[in-house]
């Protein structure tokens, strides 16, 4: 029988193997049980994100960027996933902020491409 860790670790390789899908439906079916747990909700939402679930994936992350503002990671998939909604002022202030708290070339590539594509 499968524990909702198993089934959480589960969800977890599907992400990891490009399902993310499966994945939601994992852990959607277990969220219940998993009363908020902060890394579930995370992959949750990368679930969400990867699957092109934005309303759903923005309904998770901005609780757990409003619980945790220094959780550079979160903040910068809100950014991505406001991005992506088109809510591109709104995407551009947590870019700036998660580029402000961490030199990851990343998050400075991808505020620098926003910050162009605004100008353009």
């Amino acid at each position: 029988m499968n524990t909702t860790i198993d089934q959480v670790r589960l969800a977890e390789g599907y992400l990891d193997v490009g399902n993310p899908l499966l994945a939601v439906g994992l852990l959607e079916a277990v969220r219940p049980q998993l009363d908020g747990d902060r890394a579930a909700e995370l992959l949750l939402a990368r679930g969400y994100f990867h699957s092109a679930q934005l309303s759903r994936a923005r309904d998770v992350l901005e609780p757990l960027v409003e619980q945790e503002p220094t959780d550079v990671w979160t903040r910068f998939l809100l950014a991505r996933t406001l991005e992506r909604q088109s809510e591109t002022g709104r995407a551009l202030s947590h870019l700036r902020l998660v580029t402000a708290m961490s030199d990851r070339p990343e998050y400075r590539e991808r505020l620098d491409a926003l910050e162009a594509r605004i100008a353009a």
